[in-house]
């Protein structure tokens, strides 16, 4: 395994002095955030572009690698978290096109994994939803397996705003969906887990990693703790608004222990990647660095 980060809390910083930091405080890899140069994205913890996905060419990409290796890192994944499956036609086909554009890029940089989401209409049901991802998703999964990257997707609701209510912005965090997506698209995608999503969904975690650990490619480390009050204000059909509160590792409720056990049992061997959504250590810099630093020793006793 491997310990590292995402980098898309440090949106004004350039990539090479992020991973000049991450070096020095002894991460081993990146997720690289992938989000358009232009901006565009409006919610939080998301648009940080730290590669030129648009204009990258092999000769471009092998300056990258070359550059992170040269600081002993490697890179887990790009990342690029957009919803595929918007109701807009042109907002949906804006997003599929900059995703298809990090999928090149990953396959010219030598990087085997995009995470990315499956998406949602917050306004249809699951099963609605099911329905437009086999017709829309299944091209983006035939162009990653065309240029040798697996799509991974994350196991979050998108489910944290009032303008993700009801239905959320990702059908692809319960069991029952996931069975589908491998019966659907097989090995040419896998799945980039995250605990903190099922705690609050009241997900068993021990025998999720039990049931999908074998096809997990890429792992995000981030805690959750639930807001006792909020819970009792809001109750627990305002799925999660109001009471899920994001946290570093060892702040909120993960039973890290049992995560690395299972992970270890699964066989699971690959990165593991912090993923800083902790508003007690947002910007500035300094802070965001502090919340991975503690992150770090929380979880590197398990990384072996």
């Amino acid at each position: 395994m491997k310990l590292g980060i995402l980098t898309a809390p440090f949106a004004e910083t350039p990539l090479e002095a992020v991973a000049d930091w991450a070096a020095a405080e002894g991460f081993q890899a990146l997720e690289i955030a992938c989000w358009p140069s232009a901006g565009g994205e409006k919610r939080r913890y998301a648009g940080t572009a730290h590669l030129p996905v648009e204009t990258m060419t092999k000769a471009r990409g092998s300056e990258i690698m070359g550059m992170l290796a040269a600081k002993g890192l490697s890179v887990s994944g790009l990342g690029y978290y957009p919803n595929p499956l918007n109701a807009d036609a042109d907002h949906r086909a804006q997003v599929i096109g900059h995703l298809l554009k990090v999928i090149d890029a990953a396959g010219m940089l030598g990087v085997g994994v995009v995470n990315t989401f499956v998406g949602g209409d917050r306004t249809l049901t699951v099963d609605q939803n099911w329905t437009r991802a086999v017709d829309i998703i299944t091209p983006i999964v035939a162009h990653a397996r065309d240029q040798g990257v697996t799509l991974a997707f994350e196991n979050c609701p998108m489910i944290f705003s009032n303008d993700e209510w009801p239905g959320g912005h990702n059908i692809a965090y319960a069991p029952r969906i996931w069975r589908r997506i491998f019966e659907t698209w097989g090995d040419a995608v896998g799945m980039n887990y995250d605990p903190s999503h099922l705690v609050w969904q009241m997900i068993d975690t021990a025998r999720f990693v039990r049931e999908f650990g074998a096809r997990m490619v890429h792992v995000h480390a981030k805690d959750m703790m639930i807001d006792r009050d909020g819970l009792y204000d809001h109750g627990i059909l305002s799925a999660g608004m109001g009471w899920q509160i994001p946290r570093l590792p060892g702040l909120g409720e993960v039973d890290w222990p049992g995560f690395f056990a299972g992970l270890y049992r699964a066989g699971y061997d690959g990165p593991i990647i912090i993923e800083h959504e902790d508003r007690n250590f947002e910007s500035p810099d300094d802070r965001v660095k502090r919340g991975f630093v503690l992150a770090r020793d929380v979880l590197r006793p398990f990384v072996v």
